[in-house]
């Protein structure tokens, strides 16, 4: 599995020591059984690995073909509106989560 992570990204293997590791808005990559690689685009949350299993825990987090093109384009713009006018702090830490993780999404 990679992970996005602040300083880049964090590749975890099988038999991997164990940790936590924050995860940070990109593109989440996973290798199943059968070899094939999948992507998912997520939000912030972390990443445990334990007992060699990886659990995910973020914010958000789907498939791109699972993403409604329509719907992102409108919440771009939307967060791109918000932090425009900056209105309080928290507001303007929330719309700028949404705009890193919507234009991952729209690069999709």
């Amino acid at each position: 599995m990679i992970v996005p992570a602040a300083d880049g990204f964090a590749e975890l293997m099988a038999f991997h020591e164990e940790m936590i590791r924050a995860v940070t808005n990109g593109v989440l990559q996973y290798q199943t059984e059968d070899g094939t690689w999948h992507e998912a685009v997520c939000g912030i949350g972390i990443a445990e690995f334990a007992n060699n299993r990886c659990e995910i825990y973020v914010d958000t987090c789907e498939k791109p073909e699972d993403i409604d093109q329509a719907r992102a384009e409108a919440a771009l713009e939307r967060a791109q509106e918000q932090l425009r006018q900056k209105r309080s702090i928290e507001e303007y830490h929330i719309a700028r989560a949404s705009l890193a993780r919507l234009k991952e999404t729209h690069r999709r």
